[in-house]
Parts: structure tokens; sequence; C-alpha cells
């Protein structure tokens, strides 16, 4: 019934996206424009996801470093691509805990800890977006240029205020472990309800926290950020390039703000494929530097382009990265079944 519960909220929130967006085009003049879209745009733009991809998967290393875990680059490289990947194909980010478990299934680490490494991703992650979405949107043009100018600006300060506290959080978590603790099992009031468990959960945090050791560590710390920031400007900077291979005028800023806007939204409870999410994210940003005429038909097109690239090239290499880690394609499945219990039991 938990699962369910998450599937059924996570395609609800899909199905509301795909309707925002559907507002924001014309499905004709839409599939016209990508009728006439160049195969050599969409492949361009699909190389620019590789230096992505890099960057993404190898700052990982610099996380796992500090807990003991050594990974080959290969072996880096295709765990973190299933993992994307499972991510991407899957509801409710059911696919976030396969990248832990490979790591976990080698013996060099608890879940609880290479899981306390991916949060601290999820967290830096939601820092950056927030700022860019800052600094791309509400600081180039009137907030309430566009009907939905309040949207962004409320969601530009609710994703800065919350990931603050997150970073806050980390903070609190590395200088006083135990006194995080005791307070997130006070504030929960799980002492009063089950001792049982709230010793069970106490012992998980501990593990978890462990996870955030490279932030103690300028040598493993400066690499991740500085892999961070290459990850989102080349993610960035492609979209921008894919916009202006469509003729699409929209400046540079406006590319990093559709990209922060659309992060902040699959933030949620994230429907299969993300589809609905992607497209009312990147359409929602748009309209404000683009007029309705070329939003409802060639912002259209470049939504959905940005968004089928994308999901082909993760899960595309997915799939055959899963081969060279010896699973059959059909074993993923249980390979999200298996790690999601981990997950939950948080053990060896």
């Amino acid at each position: 019934m938990k699962l369910f519960a998450k599937i059924f909220l996570s395609l609800a929130v899909g199905a509301v996206c795909i309707g925002l967006a559907l507002r924001k085009i014309d499905l004709h003049q839409t599939e016209g424009v990508l009728r006439t879209l160049p195969l050599s745009a969409l492949l361009l733009y699909a190389l620019s996801i590789a230096p992505v991809h890099l960057f993404r998967a190898w700052r990982w290393k610099y996380l796992l470093r500090p807990i003991g875990v050594k990974l080959s680059f290969g072996r880096l490289m295709i765990i973190s691509t299933v993992g994307f990947m499972a991510i991407l194909a899957l509801p409710f980010r059911l696919g976030e805990f396969v990248r832990p478990y490979y790591v976990v299934r080698q013996g060099q680490s608890r879940m609880s800890e290479v899981l306390g490494t991916v949060a601290v991703e999820r967290i830096v992650d939601g820092l950056c977006i927030a700022i860019l979405l800052f600094t791309t949107y509400l600081f180039s043009f009137a907030p309430g240029a566009h009907a939905y100018g309040p949207v962004l600006a409320i969601s530009a300060w609710l994703a800065l205020i919350g990931f603050l506290g997150l970073t806050a959080f980390l903070g609190c978590a590395l200088r006083w472990p135990e006194a995080t603790i005791r307070l997130a099992l006070a504030v929960t009031l799980l002492r009063r309800i089950s001792p049982k468990f709230a010793d069970k959960l106490a012992d998980k945090l501990r593990a978890l926290i462990q996870g955030f050791r490279a932030l103690r560590h300028p040598r493993d710390m400066l690499p991740f950020l500085a892999q961070t920031a290459l990850y989102w400007g080349a993610n960035g900077l492609g979209m921008w390039l894919l916009a202006r291979l469509m003729h699409l005028p929209i400046p540079l800023s406006g590319a990093f703000a559709a990209m922060a806007f659309t992060g902040v939204l699959i933030t949620l409870p994230n429907a299969p494929g993300l589809v609905g999410q992607f497209h009312a994210g990147v359409l929602l940003a748009l309209a404000a530097y683009l007029p309705e005429s070329v939003l409802t038909s060639a912002g259209g097109a470049y939504a959905i382009a940005l968004h089928g690239i994308q999901f082909v090239w993760y899960v595309v290499l997915g799939f055959v990265a899963l081969l060279f880690t010896g699973e059959a394609a059909g074993s993923l499945r249980s390979l999200v079944i298996d790690s999601k219990r981990a997950a939950e039991q948080g053990g060896e």
C-alpha cells in the first residue's frame, strides 16, 4: 500500500504537469516544428550530454573516498550510468538506491553510509539550482513580467530556503552529530512513541552522517564542488546550444533559468521518465523569455526535443551499462526492489 500510494502520488504530479504543459503549447504547430528539426541539431545536443554525464558520475568518487570506498573509473561510470537510468525511468526516485546498492554488494561500506554521500549530492545540487534560479530569473527581469512570474518567484524562494536549511543540517550533523540526532528524535517524538524504533533510527542516522565525511576534507570536497559546477555549467550550455540550433531567441540566462526551474520541479514526486514535469518546467520558465506565438510552437518543440534526447541517452546507455555489471536487462526490477529493501534496512 505504501508503494502504491507513492506511485499514485507521482502519477498525479505528472498528470498535473502534463496539463500545465499542454496549456502552453499548440500540438499541431509543435509537431510541425519537430518535423523540420534537422538531425544535426539533435546529434549536436546529444554530444553535449557526454560531458554532463561524465562530471555527474565522476564527482561521486570524491564523496565515496572518505568512507573507504574505492572504485575504478570504469566501474564508477558503469554503476552511475545504471543508476541514472533507474532514477529517470522509475517514479518517485525509486532508482535512487541502485548506485549505493552496487557499492554495498561489493562489501565496501554500509548502505546508510553510501546513502549519506547521495544525500550530500542531492543537497548540493539543490542549492546550486536554487541559486541559479535566483540569479537567472529574479534578477534578470521583472518577476511580474508574465502570468507565471509569482509561481517562479515563490519557487525560487522556497527552493533557496529549503536547501539552505538542509545545508545547515549538514553542518550541524558534522559538528554535533549526537546532538543533531537527539534533536531529530525529540522533534519527531519517536522516543515517546517507539523507543526501540528510535534506537534503530538513531543508528541509521549515525551511519548516514558518516557519509557526510567528504565535507570535512578539502582534498575531496573541492574537486567534488568543481565537478558539480562543471556538471551544471555543461548542462545549461547544452540547453542553450539546442535553443540556438532551433533558432529560439533566448539568452544564455534563459537556458539556465529553464534548467534551474525544471530541477526544482523534479524534486517533487516524479512521474516515470519525468514526463510532464520536465516539459512544464522548461515551458513555464521560457514563458518569461519568449512571446506566446513562439512558445506555443518552437518552445513546445524545444521542451519535447530536450526531454526526448535526454531520455534516450540515459535509458539506452543505462541498459548497455547494465550488461557490463553482469546483470541481465530483465533483472532491473529485482535490482530496484533489492536496493530499496537494503535502504530500508540500512544494513551491510
